[in-house]
């Protein structure tokens, strides 16, 4: 049998991932000395770390050819939900806030709200749960820039300080949900390597709560 393979977001939370790893006892010296390698044993050789961008995580998982993954709650909610969520990892800590002009009651008015957004299917639901028509528009850069440039009403996006929303004259309207690192289970793995995961989970979920 192949190794228990993890898709891992690069960057931050990868970073985090392999400290947890570390705590729990698990070697994660070839992730340290990677170079560009993006499929690497960890431990025993029982486990194989695969780097890759967040939305592909889910991918693999999803599609089997990885058996679990870390990624963003804010990734699972706009992407993707086939596939088991079984634990907080408890950093990666933001929020997805509604957000926009300061001083600007943003649900003032009984004309259509425009919203600007990277998280489309995040904003849709969020409004939907309000039973409110906005109108959502895909940003892909710096969506602070909609309601300067008088493109939208408002944005959704993720905060962590707020420092940029305020630098722009913008202020948080309402938190849409909060967000963390999560660890993701393909639906057949969690049936066919049942005691691995539960073990693997067990051993990280004692090393994240020794942090708390």
């Amino acid at each position: 049998m192949r190794p228990l393979r993890i898709a891992l977001t690069k960057g931050r939370l990868e970073k985090s991932t392999v400290a947890l790893f570390e705590k729990a006892g698990i070697d994660c010296t070839q992730v340290h000395e990677k170079g560009r390698r993006l499929i690497l044993p960890v431990g025993d050789g029982s486990i194989e770390m695969v780097l890759s961008k967040a939305a592909d995580v889910i991918t693999y998982v999803e599609n089997g050819v990885c058996d679990m993954g870390v990624v963003g709650k804010d990734t699972i909610m706009e992407n993707g939900t086939r596939f088991f969520e079984v634990m907080d990892l408890g950093f990666g800590r933001c929020r997805f806030a509604l957000a926009g002009p300061k001083g600007v009651d943003f649900y003032a008015g009984y004309r259509e709200k425009i919203v600007a957004s990277k998280y489309p299917n995040v904003t849709r639901a969020f409004f939907e749960e309000k039973m409110m028509d906005v109108r959502v528009i895909k940003i892909e850069g710096s969506v602070e820039l909609a309601p300067l440039l008088g493109l939208a009403d408002g944005i959704v996006d993720i905060v962590e300080t707020g420092t940029t929303l305020r630098e722009n004259g913008l202020e948080v309207k309402e938190t849409v949900a909060d967000i963390s690192a999560r660890m993701i289970v393909n639906t057949a793995s969690m049936k066919l390597r049942k005691a691995q995961i539960e073990d693997l989970v067990r051993r990280l979920e004692i090393a994240r709560d020794a942090e708390e």
